[in-house]
């Protein structure tokens, strides 16, 4: 299908709600005890239970409710103290039953939202349908063999769980914007991994459009297993366009569900699509109701982290982070944990903060690890930031000497470390008073532009004087001698 021809935007409005499904990172199955892991050999990870062997029973994995209650928590969901699983009935070589156990009449989590931050800084709610338990089917590879189709069931009852949002989505941006949330909220409360390359998150999105200023829903088509938040954008602008022309022109939008072509950007029918009554819902014989008792609910809720939204706020209010560092820390955990871990020993947040999404962020990213590999203790940093703060040493000896030196020695102490290392600002005033006089002497000719106006020469003599001093001194008290000799 070539890309639908321009026509006026204005007059359609779009309607899009989303299902993604998220791969649980548990250890085990969610009815047996196979390993979840994801990369080994193939048809490595089954038993009785995922080849559904005649006799073998499901039995639930508790973890898996349990992660799901917290995704539900986070979300703002009411979650239902009982609920049940159903079979969903479909053929497919890689679904070894010939049904999926899910959740259809029942699901664990109701009635949520997620508010979104959109570029320009305005802020939307998405309703959340519901969330719902089931497992995931083997993956058929058709690429193997020129006359065969060869079936991993790895993945074959992987719990997952998928995530239904309300048509509240009027924009692609808006719909990037959501899954980006969730992404990270998988992520923080430790769901998921979220990897999408690896199907660990997986999108569906539901598109239809409507004229402007109308109620009434318009028909909708299904685009399948969109793999990544642009290919997400793509798939929605591309099918927007595609219905706007096909209304415009006078045809009817048909039902059906799409797959979508990342190479070319385009859309094209995969089957018609499915209604609920074609899957023959009923409850699942074999597994008893869940009960989500209060108190457990409750030690679920007690065990949740607080959230990157309330964590931020709280950053800017209380230490005057800015706003963009407060929420680069509190939406990576394990940053977050290595913040708080060294805040008990920084006596300024605000730079504590400053040094993390700055100099440190920039040193995991040159090394391509992440903070749990980081061999600087979180009281290393806070005594380093600290030492800065109070002029004993010089950002830039403590970025580019101090902190590889005590890089993977977490027994040294940072003070002790830059004395021994005769890295500390020398307060010697005398000698400090001889460096300037050596810098002005040498660049007489500039000396004369300064006293004719030409105020910036003095970041040249600044930056020579703190060669001569081999960095080791405090670079305002620098400036402030170079004035009182110029002036």
């Amino acid at each position: 299908m070539s890309q639908p021809p321009e026509v006026s935007i204005s007059e359609y409005e779009l309607v899009s709600g989303l299902e993604i499904h998220v791969q649980l990172n548990t250890k085990s199955k969610i009815f047996s005890s196979d390993s979840a892991a994801f990369g080994a050999e193939p048809n490595a990870n089954i038993s009785p239970v995922s080849l559904a062997l005649p006799g073998a029973l499901p039995k639930l994995n508790k973890e898996v409710v349990a992660k799901a209650v917290r995704m539900g928590l986070a979300l703002n969901c009411s979650i239902n103290a009982v609920n049940y699983f159903d079979r969903k009935n479909y053929f497919y070589a890689d679904l070894p039953k010939g049904y999926q156990i899910t959740q259809d009449n029942q699901p664990i989590c109701q009635n949520g939202f997620l508010n979104i931050t959109l570029g320009d800084g305005t802020e939307k709610r998405i309703g959340i349908n519901r969330i719902h338990l089931e497992e995931d089917a083997g993956k058929s590879m058709h690429d193997q063999h020129d006359a065969y189709s060869f079936v991993d069931l790895n993945r074959a009852g992987v719990p997952l769980i998928e995530i239904v949002t309300e048509p509240d989505i009027r924009s692609s941006e808006e719909a990037s914007a959501l899954l980006t949330e969730l992404r990270k909220l998988v992520r923080f409360l430790d769901v998921s991994d979220g990897n999408m390359e690896e199907g660990s998150l997986r999108c569906d999105a539901n598109i239809s459009i409507r004229p402007v200023g109308t109620l009434e829903y318009g028909t909708r088509c299904e685009v399948k297993n969109l793999n990544s938040i642009r290919n997400l954008r793509r798939a929605i602008d591309f099918e927007y366009g595609r219905q706007t022309a096909v209304v415009s022109a006078g045809g009817k939008i048909v039902q059906s569900t799409l797959n979508f072509d990342a190479d070319k950007g385009t859309t094209a029918p995969m089957r018609s699509k499915e209604e609920a009554n074609d899957y023959r819902y009923f409850p699942d014989p074999d597994l008893a109701p869940i009960h989500i008792s209060e108190e457990w609910l409750a030690q679920i809720m007690f065990d949740m982290p607080a959230l990157p939204a309330s964590v931020s706020k709280q950053l800017v209010q209380e230490h005057g982070v800015a706003a963009a560092d407060a929420l680069l820390i509190a939406e990576d955990i394990y940053l977050l944990k290595y913040f708080n871990d060294a805040i008990t020993h920084v006596n300024n947040v605000k730079s504590l903060a400053n040094w993390l999404v700055g100099a440190v962020r920039a040193l995991l990213n040159e090394r391509q690890i992440d903070i749990t590999a980081f061999k600087i203790t979180p009281e290393q940093l806070a005594d380093l930031v600290n030492m800065v703060d109070e002029k004993q040493i010089t950002q830039q000896i403590a970025l580019q000497q101090l902190l590889p030196a005590l890089y993977g020695k977490p027994e040294a102490d940072a003070e002790q470390f830059a004395a021994q290392l005769n890295l500390l600002i020398s307060n010697d005033v005398d000698e400090l008073a001889a460096h300037v006089n050596l810098v002005l002497e040498k660049y007489e000719a500039q000396v004369q532009a300064y006293k004719k106006g030409k105020k910036g020469v003095l970041g040249l003599f600044v930056g020579e004087v703190m060669k001569l001093a081999k960095g080791k001194a405090d670079p305002q008290k620098v400036n402030q001698l170079l004035q009182e000799k110029l002036n």
